[in-house]
Formats: C-alpha cells, sequence, structure tokens
C-alpha cells in the first residue's frame, strides 16, 4: 500500500512525523498532493498543549482524524493540494478539505473542495477560518451602518473585520493589545484602537481574544441591548465574565458561535458544501494575504511547532509548505 507521511501531536508541547498509510484510488475517491496547510493558533494550540477538555473529545474530533485526545493525535483541518489521481475534471485541479497536516491524502470526492481558479493555494489555507467567520457574521446579525466593535486581532477577527468593513456604512473597529496589528487592520477598511481607547455604545461587538480581559472590553463596549458575540474557545480554562453592575441592565445579549452547525438564520438552506464555497469565494480579495505572516517546511514542523504555538509569538498565521 502507498505511503504517505502526517503530522501527529504526541505529547504535551511535542510532534513527530509518522508514516501514513494511503488506500487505493477507487472510483468516488481522489488523490490530493499536498501544497501548504493552515495552522490554527487558537483551537490547534489547545491540542498541542493537551488541554482540550475531555467533555469535548468527541465533538472536537476533525474528519480524517486519527488517534484520540490528548495524545497522540493526528490533527489539523486546513489542507490545500493538488488532485493527482481521480475523476478526469479534478485531476491537475486545486482543492481545499478538511484534513489533519499530510503529504499526500486519498478522500471521498465530495470532501474536496474546488478552489476558485483566481485563489492561490497559500491563500485558501485561510478557508476553515473563513468559514468560522462567515458563520460568527451571520450569528452577529451585524447590517449596514451599525457600529461594530471586534475584540481581537487574530486571523479570525480580522476576517471577519475584513467582511463586515465592506457593508455599507458601517463603522467597524478592531481592537488589540498588539499595535504591530494596527497597519493589518486599516489595509482591510476598519479603525484601529487599544483596548482602554475601545469605542463604546456598540451596536454589535464580537469577541475573539480568548481571553477573560477580552470579554469583558466587548461587555463593556456594547450599546443598550446590543448583541456580544463569543466566538473565542478556551478549551478547558473556565474564564470570569463580569456579569454585574450595568449588564442586566442594558439588558445585553451574550451569544455562542460555533462554526460546527450552521447559524439558525442559515441552517435551513445552507449545506456545508455551500458554506464552503462561500468561503472560497470571499478569499478571492488579495487583502487577505496579509494575515498569512509566517512559513515553515512541513519536515521541520515537528521542530519548530513551539516556537509557532508559544504565548505571545508574533505573526498571525503560519502554514506548513510541502513542495
Amino acid at each position: 500500500m502507498p505511503s504517505s507521511e502526517a503530522l501527529w501531536y504526541v505529547g504535551e508541547g511535542r510532534a513527530e512525523l509518522r508514516p501514513a498509510d494511503l488506500p487505493p484510488c477507487v472510483p468516488g475517491y481522489v488523490r490530493v498532493a499536498a501544497r501548504t496547510s493552515g495552522i490554527s493558533r487558537g483551537t490547534e494550540r489547545l491540542v498541542f498543549r493537551g488541554r482540550v477538555p475531555a467533555s469535548e473529545h468527541t465533538r472536537m474530533r476533525c474528519p480524517h482524524q486519527a488517534g484520540d485526545f490528548s495524545f497522540p493525535v493526528k490533527y489539523g483541518y486546513a489542507l490545500v493540494g493538488a488532485v493527482t489521481d481521480g475523476p478526469a475534471d479534478l485531476v491537475g485541479q486545486h482543492v481545499f478539505l478538511l484534513h489533519p497536516h499530510q503529504r499526500e491524502v486519498c478522500v471521498p470526492t465530495s470532501d474536496v473542495h474546488l478552489l476558485p481558479a483566481d485563489v492561490p493555494p497559500r491563500r485558501a489555507a485561510l478557508a476553515a477560518n473563513m468559514e468560522t467567520a462567515l458563520n460568527v457574521i451571520w450569528d452577529s446579525g451585524a447590517g449596514p451602518a451599525d457600529r461594530i466593535l471586534i475584540v481581537g486581532g487574530g486571523v479570525l477577527g480580522l476576517l471577519i473585520a475584513g467582511i463586515l468593513a465592506q457593508l455599507p456604512g458601517a463603522d467597524v473597529t478592531v481592537t488589540d493589545p498588539d499595535t504591530a496589528r494596527k497597519a493589518v487592520v486599516q489595509k482591510l477598511g476598519s479603525h484601529f484602537a487599544l483596548p482602554k481607547a475601545a469605542p463604546t455604545d456598540r451596536d454589535v461587538v464580537i469577541h475573539t481574544s480568548s481571553t477573560a480581559e477580552g470579554l469583558a472590553t466587548a461587555l463593556a463596549a456594547a450599546g443598550t441591548e446590543a448583541t456580544v458575540v463569543e466566538a473565542s474557545w478556551y478549551g478547558d480554562t473556565n474564564v470570569s465574565a463580569p456579569l454585574g453592575e450595568a449588564f442586566h441592565s442594558r439588558r445585553l445579549k451574550l451569544i455562542s458561535s460555533q462554526v460546527g452547525v450552521v447559524a439558525a438564520s442559515r441552517r435551513a438552506r445552507w449545506s456545508h458544501a455551500r458554506r464552503m464555497a462561500a468561503a472560497l469565494g470571499l478569499l478571492r480579495d488579495a487583502r487577505f494575504d496579509a494575515l498569512i505572516t509566517g512559513e515553515i517546511a512541513f519536515a521541520d514542523a515537528p521542530r519548530d511547532l513551539a516556537k509557532v504555538f508559544a504565548d505571545g509569538a508574533p505573526g498571525l498565521m503560519t502554514v506548513l509548505r510541502y513542495t
């Protein structure tokens, strides 16, 4: 049986490359040679550190995952590659699929999503994050002319900002303690503010920073009867939320958003395939290239991932390069 190579998380803060068997490419399947894959600094950092709570071990499983949480586990969900075997109309095409980091894969044809011709493979590594961003926006109910605050200038927050900044009349601000994010925020058409200077009385607030301080900033910035969307995932960490003072008198609405379930406002009409196609279409925008700030060779991943996942590590999305 042909063999590939996959990245496994094998212990707290440790990863290694292991052989991966490939099944024959029978009808209904495609073989894909990886070109790049995206590393999530949020969810994947928690996996790398063994911080996935036991209650979420089943729900957190990604497509084609092998092993179990905490370790060893083959994990990841943002692979882009070229089809090398399968239906004639797909061979040679670039596709995105939800799959762990692996040099070559063989999956059902229904698992792959064709990249638009004007979306380069490197940018397409953002597709899973863009799918999440789209769902968060649907959950938020944000519309034209709204005053919107996004707390957290990571990849997810910036994708959300890039989309919402194009709403007619919308006033979009991203707040983050890292002033290095200011240039990217402005390139995406949004305003930048440090947390202490974050605007208040917002119609919609979206929290993506995964910190208690960020959640407090989000709640403080919401206007009366506004919606605060909690898009962070904290793993096994308990977070304090300031629900005293004026939280009730302002009748704030605090809601969760989770990519695994399509927002209720779209659920009856939007399949996963439709949502992924929409995410890839949104990535036609070359502004989002600014969100990919690092690249490491797949062979070097076991050595270099600790730097990517370190607290306070600079940059945004890091991708693995396979060729």
